[in-house]
């Protein structure tokens, strides 16, 4: 069980959060887009901590689980705790994949194949303007005013 609160945000925090986005946020976290390969600001990201729902904040994957999967998006072969990710069948494009969303908002974060690297073998491949990221040490963020755990530096690792 989460020591996070996933309860949904209030349509009052939905649309303060939906109204602070850029067009390509909105595309991509609200209306299942993708981002162009190659191009996100997280894909070279090598420094140690944790990377969170951008809309909500809900911590997602850890850098410990990040690896260059050479398909030119943020690829984790494990989240930072399973119930943070809720999986849906995608059938969209004419392909069967795992669309993964955030469990407590819904924003649409990527997809995962599994064909990652132990020891899970799965490749959560995410979208760069689905992620925020929080530097070891420094507080993760608390966009729904949630509280502890939120709002404090990690303490998982």
């Amino acid at each position: 069980m989460s020591a996070f609160d996933l309860n949904p945000p209030t349509d009052t925090q939905r649309k303060t959060i939906t109204a602070g986005l850029s067009a390509d946020e909105r595309r991509v976290l609200l209306e299942h887009g993708t981002e162009a390969a190659f191009c996100g600001v997280f894909l070279d990201n090598h420094k140690d901590g944790v990377y969170t729902c951008r809309f909500c904040g809900l911590p997602l994957f850890r850098s410990s689980a990040k690896f260059d999967s050479g398909t030119g998006w943020p690829s984790f072969f494990q989240p930072y705790d399973s119930s943070h990710i809720k999986l849906v069948r995608d059938t969209s494009y004419g392909m069967i994949r795992v669309e993964e969303v955030c469990a407590r908002c819904g924003s649409h974060l990527g997809h995962v194949f599994p064909d990652g690297p132990p020891p899970t073998g799965d490749r959560h491949c995410l979208n760069s303007v689905s992620l925020a990221f929080t530097e070891s040490g420094d507080a993760l963020p608390d966009v729904l005013e949630r509280r502890s755990p939120e709002g404090q530096p990690d303490m998982a690792h």
